[in-house]
């Protein structure tokens, strides 16, 4: 037997691979397949069966493609309903593969569909579960993603209570929890760095699985603090629901290069987006005009997911040399399927073909405080959270996430300092205002990890950076 989490740390995503006796299974592909395919091959291995925990919000799964490839069964767990053939679990149901099982143990909470699989090896020993967002190390999944239910998220956080309590704290403490994401997914709050621990420790450090807490106490405590879910995460709910267009479709459409003038027409001509995701000190040194960066870099897919609204919006890519599959992969894992084509030569052959390029204005901590004054206008970009741990006096919060719903309360002919915790994100909100007309902003490089180590009036010092 062969378990291997195949962890996607830009997603905090984990699926898994499992093989017995030349047969395999896959829990919660991502959308790209090959990976999968690959390591069954090298195993000689086949895919018997792709299982999926829930409908997924913050990402596109491959199951579709994988089954498409290698002729595996697409499983979901009881009342899950979708437009292209599936086998529907029963509550309890095992399916075999090689000389061991898988028993579908539905959770709902998280969602209505959700099902944790347990894995019982070829000695009849339950070994591991694969919780999805049921149970996450240190948390558990939020409780208002549900598709179109009738049902509150105080209805789902009991139902997640009852899920807990009747069919997973009951197993034994050596069983493996492998959840679908660790830290840095928005699917929950205080998930942990970790991706893999026993159930024993889960119960001794899991605030959710407390065993004295009651039902009341639990969903107060579950929704407290949940922020507004992204707005791509009920898009990419019904894509895994409904269907998509298949990946190498995708891939071979978007990973076309384009001389600077076809690039520059087709802009002007599909309405399209030009997203820059290079590293931000090149966006910052040159960039061309009202694109928008979000950098390979960082969190690239779910920022795209969070600020771009519309997952059909045509999209012209600038990349580094040689990453432009790399930036079509990973909009594709959050739906965004609708990419064009890339800069071909990258900003040099734009330049080179003698087209207008933009900058942007950036200091470092050390200069913002010999400059400083209190009467200058300062924009934390980043999560609420993080603001009130800890920040400049005089700034005036401006989460990123939000920054479609706020761009009316700031004004065009003020200008503005933005920072985030190290640089990242204030480019990107500072690209996004630049594209709407706001000329008069300067990037603080190093962002609040830099500003805290100043001389500057702050609220009470934190460790948030």
């Amino acid at each position: 037997m062969k378990i291997e989490q195949i962890y996607t740390g830009c997603l905090a995503q984990g699926a898994y691979y499992i093989e017995s006796a030349g047969e395999a299974a896959i829990i919660d592909p991502l959308r790209e397949t090959k990976p999968y395919i690959d390591k069954a091959l090298s195993e000689n291995a086949r895919i018997k069966y792709v299982f999926e925990t829930h409908f997924h919000a913050d990402f596109v799964s491959g199951h579709l493609d994988l089954a498409a490839k290698t002729g595996a069964k697409i499983v979901y767990g009881p009342g899950a309903s979708t437009s292209y053939d599936i086998h529907t679990a029963t509550d309890g149901e095992e399916f075999k593969i090689g000389n061991i099982r898988i028993k579908a143990l539905h959770t709902p909470g998280h969602t209505l569909e959700s099902t944790t699989y347990l894995l019982i090896d070829k000695d009849g020993k339950e070994h591991a579960i694969f919780s999805g967002d049921t149970l996450f190390l240190g948390d558990v999944g939020r409780p208002d993603l549900a598709i179109k239910s009738d049902l509150s998220k105080e209805d789902l956080a009991g139902m997640l209570f009852d899920s807990l309590r009747n069919k997973i704290m009951p197993l034994a403490d050596d069983i493996i929890v492998y959840p679908a994401h660790g830290a840095g997914s928005a699917c929950g709050k205080n998930l942990s760095k970790e991706t893999v621990d026993t159930l024993g420790n889960q119960k001794k450090t899991n605030y959710a699985l407390r065993a004295d807490m009651t039902k009341e106490e639990f969903v107060k405590e579950v929704l407290d603090g949940i922020l507004p879910p992204p707005q791509y995460f009920a898009k990419n709910a019904l894509m895994n629901k409904e269907g998509y267009q298949a990946f190498d479709d995708v891939l071979s459409k978007g990973d076309t290069p384009l001389g600077a003038e076809e690039f520059e027409a087709m802009a002007n001509s599909e309405g399209a987006l030009v997203l820059d995701v290079r590293p931000q000190s090149e966006y910052i040194k040159s960039h061309i005009p009202n694109s928008i960066f979000i950098g390979l870099n960082g969190s690239f897919a779910p920022w795209v997911g969070a600020l771009i609204t519309d997952l059909k919006q045509p999209i012209l890519l600038i990349v580094p040399e040689g990453k432009s599959e790399e930036a079509l992969t990973r909009l594709s894992r959050v739906g965004y399927d609708n990419t064009l084509g890339y800069l071909d030569g990258g900003l040099d052959s734009w330049e080179k073909a003698g087209k207008e390029t933009d900058s942007l204005v950036s200091i470092d901590a050390a200069e913002f405080e010999k400059n400083y004054n209190d009467k200058l206008n300062i924009l934390d970009v980043r999560k609420p959270g993080e603001f009130e741990a800890g920040h400049l006096e005089t700034a005036e919060t401006f989460p990123l996430d939000f920054i479609n719903d706020h761009m009316h309360s700031i004004d065009k002919s003020k200008e503005y300092y933005l920072h985030c915790a190290g640089g990242y994100r204030s480019v990107i909100a500072a690209s996004i205002l630049k594209a709407r007309g706001f000329d008069k902003l300067i990037d603080i490089a190093g962002g609040y990890g830099a500003l805290k180590e100043t001389s500057l009036p702050k609220t009470a010092s934190s460790c948030s950076a």
